[in-house]
């Protein structure tokens, strides 16, 4: 089917039925699920679908439908649905469609090769990762391995004239086991996800993590409650990122709900801060060339050496604001609506190994496993329970397990002292290895 003629034919209608203004987002996709747990295959799915979400507007009036039937009886309801609704709602001035009818360049987001791989190669890798998670002898038990792949194609037209389309695919190896000694019981995981087929880490590295994260943790004990560095691990960086990322939202900032919202252009940390949005990097998991509202997407700096440059806006939420959409127009499919979101979100990179930091913490707390909403974007705290391993003198002494991390986003922020060189820029949402000098460690 030809989607793209399909989603302009459907804006056309739009108008004839009495929208002043409408958007269509067509996706069309397929994905497959394998899981295998002791060499046995327990779910293989394969399944297509498709859907087209319908955002229309009468005389300022703003409202959405959607179907995953694509037979003429089925499109015309949902017009006809979204066009009632919006009579019905209330007006803003600032329920606006977007008119940039250029695109982005972003290189290779499809790998046409996944699709080519037979199912038997994908259930073989899956047991594969499985098999060499197994034979460390202290590994007891699995709780599965999976491979995953993803492919959609999304077109997006509305009534401004835009017409947009790309073709993007994700694929996914993982695994976790199952660590035991005498009562106690430890799982690890890892699970690796790319763009292209050949981007994914070996069967055998992925393996080694999940099977040195259970086992690792075995034996662990509590420290007495104090303050002491923590270093965070690239796996636990939500703990500043994602309170950031929230805080930055241009409609969080309007609600007044943002401890950042009246920080533009002030410093909020250090300058061994560099936090950064990129909607183009070649093979990104969130690169894109357009956003869920037909934007170009961009590469900006957000927090540049320790200085809040700017937050992220969708066209309508842009407008409210004064300022022009970012090109962070958010979708979670053809059944939502817009919101605000990121694409490729990351701290940049420091200049020292991650072995230089451990070596050079006295006393501290190296962060594995955070539980918990990280940083509140609304007031700057933070607090959750925490895991990892016990520093002394520049060694890891023992793993610790049922502790309490707290502070506060500007201690945080300001508190980073050192940074890693070990960014892994595969990732759509990460951090290098970074030591907060002091936080609020709760045990014993």
């Amino acid at each position: 089917m030809d989607y793209t003629n399909l989603a302009e034919q459907l804006v056309k209608k739009c108008l004839k039925r009495g929208a002043d203004a409408a958007e269509v987002y067509i996706e069309n996709g397929r994905e497959l699920g394998l899981e295998v747990r002791n060499g046995d295959i327990e779910t293989a799915q394969e399944a297509s679908a498709h859907g087209a979400g319908f955002r229309v507007f009468v005389k300022g009036k703003m409202a959405f439908s959607h179907c995953n039937d694509f037979s003429q009886e089925a499109l015309d309801n949902a017009i006809k649905s979204a066009i009632l609704f919006a009579r019905s709602t209330t007006p803003d001035e600032n329920n606006v469609l977007p008119e940039d009818k250029e695109m982005t360049s972003v290189a290779d987001l499809y790998d046409a090769k996944i699709g080519q791989i037979s199912m038997d190669t994908k259930i073989d890798l899956a047991r594969k990762v499985e098999n060499l998670a197994m034979q460390d002898s202290r590994i007891t038990r699995s709780a599965g391995s999976e491979f995953s792949e993803h492919e959609v194609e999304i077109v997006l037209a509305n009534s401004h004239g835009l017409v947009k389309s790309y073709t993007a695919s994700v694929c996914g190896l993982g695994v976790t086991v199952v660590a035991e000694k005498g009562g106690q019981k430890s799982s690890g995981g890892e699970y690796c996800t790319r763009r292209f087929f050949q981007d994914l880490k070996s069967a055998d590295e992925i393996a080694t993590k999940a099977a040195r994260e259970a086992f690792l943790m075995l034996d662990p004990r509590k420290v007495k409650t104090q303050k002491a560095a923590v270093i965070c691990d690239p796996d636990v960086a939500r703990v500043l990122l994602g309170g950031i990322l929230a805080a930055v939202n241009g409609e969080r900032v309007l609600q007044g709900a943002s401890f950042l919202g009246q920080k533009l252009d002030q410093k909020i940390g250090c300058e061994l801060i560099t936090l950064i949005d990129d909607g183009t990097r070649p093979r990104g998991l969130g690169s894109r060339p357009f956003d869920g509202e037909g934007v170009p997407t961009q590469r900006r700096i957000i927090v540049d050496k320790g200085v809040l440059k700017g937050f992220m806006y969708n066209t309508i939420v842009g407008k409210r604001a004064g300022v022009k959409s970012t090109g962070n127009a958010s979708r979670g499919g053809f059944s939502s609506l817009p919101g605000i979101g990121a694409h490729n979100f990351y701290m940049a990179a420091g200049d020292i190994p991650p072995e230089a930091i451990i070596k050079a913490t006295t006393r501290g707390l190296w962060l594995k496993n955070v539980t918990g909403y990280g940083i509140n974007p609304v007031n700057g705290h933070f607090s959750g329970g925490a895991e990892g391993f016990w520093l002394e003198n520049g060694q890891i002494a023992y793993p610790v397990k049922g502790l309490t991390i707290a502070s506060t986003a500007d201690a945080m922020l300001n508190g980073i002292d050192m940074v890693a060189d070990d960014l892994d820029l595969h990732r759509g949402f990460t951090a290098p290895t970074f030591r907060i000098r002091e936080m609020q460690i709760g045990g014993d």
